[in-house]
């Protein structure tokens, strides 16, 4: 058996398992109906998902390095293809809300039949690229969790009855005031960024656009303990941030005008509410005095970016953000003094706590909330790393061919598994994407 495979098949098989059973479990709520919702055009209906995800492993894997391996259905090799276009056609990503046909039992019986075999070549030996791709569809299922709990969220809020994903078990703590803002000064200099991949390790995963490990300076500057709460972001909308020029990168102003943004994504102007504003959660609607503390989310760099400028202060950029959070104390995965530790600190709020939402800081010294809670957007564009090269063939399209008008996020999510998580990990969307639980983290040059 190749020495890859020998050495990890059997955690790869439960890793595998787990994975496909967590995005079972986030459909537990969700009735048929709900599954075939695409309520905005970044987003697409959790049918699809679990079909797509499927669709991954028969297409890179099971086809590939399963001998006599029998497709579930030979339509669905184009029917549930997302963007590899040297796979050939696919149908347009705005009609995926309209495949009533399959029937959701028919998506089941897939991801059973895919999940069999994929057992059953773990239970043989495989070519090491054949587990490589494996690990690769795990993470891929992963990132296909978060955008499930996004994209349902999405839905459910376009729904006039605004009903909860999950209805909250106890009521909101409105209590927990988060600390003042602090700062933790750095002085880098040239220091390394990245990371170099081990193929026998599956706590050494990374994905292609996280690589090659290189040399990078970085300036002094100063970062903000905390992320920003819906308080402080209350505060610029309150001194009439949107309707501020001067605040707003050219193509923000105009997004901001042709959109109407006045508030971020699912807030909700509310009369009966002290504050006048209700924001919907995946718990439902709560008021805004309930969530006063917790850190703001669901905006777009635009708007993150005009907040740190009304602030006085900036983003940070993405190897700023990378330096700080190996340096900080959090435990974080791939955390070697060189390398950037193979454990998520308990207290951070990924997928696993339940909340469903960004919660306050706590009063521990130091860094808080690197991982977990929103997305952190940089002041880095998304591009290649230098010496970078995409995977070979059709897996290339993957990462690479989207390192164009995309800007970088680091740090998680509360719906982010916590061992798809890592310091490295470079999340990417376009500029004026709101949807994704996305905020902020204030930083600034140090002088």
């Amino acid at each position: 058996m190749p020495a890859f495979t020998q050495k990890i098949a059997p955690a790869l098989l439960s890793r595998f398992k787990a994975a496909r059973s967590a995005t079972t479990a986030l459909c537990r709520p969700l009735t048929p109906e709900d599954m075939m919702v695409q309520s905005c055009p970044e987003a697409s209906p959790v049918k699809w998902h679990l079909a797509h995800t499927s669709w991954f492993f028969e297409t890179f894997v099971l086809s590939e390095f399963l001998a006599n391996y029998t497709p579930f259905d030979s339509n669905f090799r184009w029917l549930f293809n997302s963007y590899y276009n040297s796979l050939g056609d696919m149908p347009e990503k705005k009609l995926r809300s309209s495949f009533s046909r399959p029937p959701f039992e028919h998506i089941l019986a897939y991801r059973t039949h895919v999940d069999t075999a994929i057992e059953n070549l773990l239970q043989h030996p495989v070519e090491d690229e054949a587990a490589r791709r494996i690990a690769l569809g795990i993470e891929h299922e992963q990132q296909h969790q978060e955008l499930i709990a996004t994209d349902i969220k999405h839905a459910l809020f376009a729904n006039p009855l605004h009903p909860a994903y999950v209805e909250r078990s106890e009521p909101a703590q409105s209590t927990i005031i988060a600390p003042p803002l602090d700062w933790i000064d750095y002085s880098p200099g040239l220091i390394e960024v990245g990371i170099t991949p081990d193929p026998s390790s599956l706590d050494r995963f990374a994905f292609d656009n996280e690589t090659p490990r290189h040399p990078v300076y970085v300036a002094p500057f100063r970062m903000g303990t905390r992320l920003v709460t819906c308080a402080e972001y209350l505060a610029f909308m309150d001194q009439n941030g949107y309707n501020r020029p001067e605040l707003w990168l050219s193509e923000g102003w105009a997004t901001v005008h042709e959109e109407g943004w006045q508030a971020p994504l699912y807030w909700l102007r509310d009369s009966e509410t002290r504050s006048g504003w209700s924001i919907y959660t995946l718990h439902g609607l709560v008021p805004l005095e309930d969530a006063s503390e917790t850190p703001v989310c669901h905006l777009s760099f635009f708007e993150a970016d005009a907040y740190a400028r009304w602030s006085g202060h900036r983003l940070p950029t993405e190897f700023e953000w990378e330096y700080a959070a190996t340096q900080s104390q959090t435990p974080i995965r791939h955390a070697s003094a060189d390398e950037g530790s193979s454990k998520i600190v308990s207290s951070s709020n990924l997928l696993e706590t339940d909340n469903l939402h960004p919660i306050p800081a706590s009063h521990l010294p130091g860094l808080q909330q690197m991982f977990g809670d929103v997305w952190e957007w940089t002041a880095s564009p998304y591009v290649g790393y230098p010496g970078y090269a995409p995977l070979p063939g059709a897996l290339g399209e993957y990462n690479g061919k989207f390192m164009s008008s995309q800007i970088v996020l680091r740090g998680g999510s509360c719906v982010t598994p916590a061992t798809h998580i890592r310091a490295t990990y470079r999340n990417f969307f376009s500029p004026g994407t709101r949807w994704q639980f996305s905020g902020l983290r204030l930083a600034q040059d140090l002088r």
